[in-house]
């Protein structure tokens, strides 16, 4: 698997859809300081490959602040064969650049 980098105006067209599942792993504090809209919270601080929510034909798109935390996540579920393969580039700094809402 590799790693596909998606812009903030990507990721808005597929939550668009509800085509995906959306994973936030920056911490507690930082999701409640502002996150994406439908986003889940798994902190990468004890994220755990296993338990990312998979469903049929949605994929899973990782973020955080600024796109290292979640490249990270990505490559820790390809090391354990859990098929995620997107994350958001820039991070919620890139979503929210781009003038993009966040849910607070």
């Amino acid at each position: 698997m590799t790693l596909i980098n998606l812009t903030a105006a990507q990721l808005a067209e597929q939550l668009k859809s509800d085509s995906i599942i959306l994973i936030d792993v920056r911490e507690t504090h930082e999701f409640n300081a502002g996150h994406i809209d439908g986003a889940i919270l798994m902190p990468l601080s004890s994220f755990d490959p296993s338990a990312v929510p998979l469903e049929d034909g949605k994929p899973v798109v990782i973020y955080c602040a600024r796109g290292g935390r979640s490249a990270n996540a990505v490559a820790m579920c390809q090391q354990f064969g859990v098929p995620v393969e997107q994350h958001l580039a820039e991070g919620i700094m890139g979503w929210v650049a781009a003038g993009l809402p966040v849910m607070r």
